[in-house]
């Protein structure tokens, strides 16, 4: 459920997009965010940090985005929040009493200092590589576009390609590059979604394997329980 919350500003991001556009999906994406801060407070009676450097960088970069007209700010987005994450998560395996991993989530699990440590890393590294996930399907884009502004040799607007050209060429370049841009809003949502809950599934494994591990009986113990006995 966490999870959906988590990702409820890019699921709104997608619906505005198949509807009006990029611009108006980053206007979208920015007012989800800051509801999405609003309700967690109002629930919680705190901000989650995770939250707030999503909404600071979804409003620099989406307002970038709206006021220069420049798709590529909005496209930075995720890579720029990921790596916020990665940052921020290894900056508590050397700062600090406890990674950001056990104080999210040793209230409800026990497993050993060790094992939080390596879980922590394992999330620095999700996050660099996602963010460079999403520099490798919105490159398809810059590229398109580049030689779409080339071609035409002047700025265009992918959305009204079709009113301002007629030749096959240029056409040709409007199409691939909106096909680019509508690759990365799907990878935005789907991808980056999916890659999460594998991640997540997948951590899920790790701390039973570690719960199981703690709960078994040292020898110590057992030698007290045969004494015992």
């Amino acid at each position: 459920m966490k999870l959906l919350f988590d990702f409820f500003p890019i699921l709104l991001f997608f619906i505005a997009y198949k509807i009006f556009g990029i611009y108006a999906a980053t206007a979208v994406a920015i007012g989800a965010a800051v509801i999405q801060n609003a309700v967690f407070w109002f629930r919680q009676r705190r901000f989650e940090n995770m939250h707030l450097i999503t909404l600071a960088l979804i409003t620099v970069l989406g307002g970038a985005t709206l006021i220069l007209q420049d798709k590529s700010f909005i496209m930075w987005k995720p890579t720029a929040v990921n790596w916020a994450f990665a940052l921020a998560f290894i900056g508590s395996q050397f700062f600090g009493e406890k990674t950001l991993v056990e104080r999210m989530m040793s209230h409800a699990i026990e497993i050993p200092q060790s094992a939080w440590r390596r879980l922590n890393m394992s999330w620095v590294v999700f996050f660099i590589a996602m963010g460079f996930a999403n520099l490798y399907v919105a490159n398809f884009y810059f590229i398109a576009h580049a030689a779409l502004t080339a071609a035409a040799h002047a700025p265009v607007e992918v959305d009204n390609c079709a009113t301002q050209f007629s030749g096959q060429l240029l056409l040709g370049l409007c199409q691939t590059t909106k096909d680019a841009e509508e690759q990365w809003v799907n990878f935005k949502l789907f991808g980056m979604m999916g890659l999460t809950i594998l991640f997540v599934i997948g951590q899920a494994f790790y701390l039973a394997r570690h719960i199981k591990d703690d709960e078994k009986p040292t020898s110590l113990e057992k030698a007290e329980q045969e004494q015992g006995s």
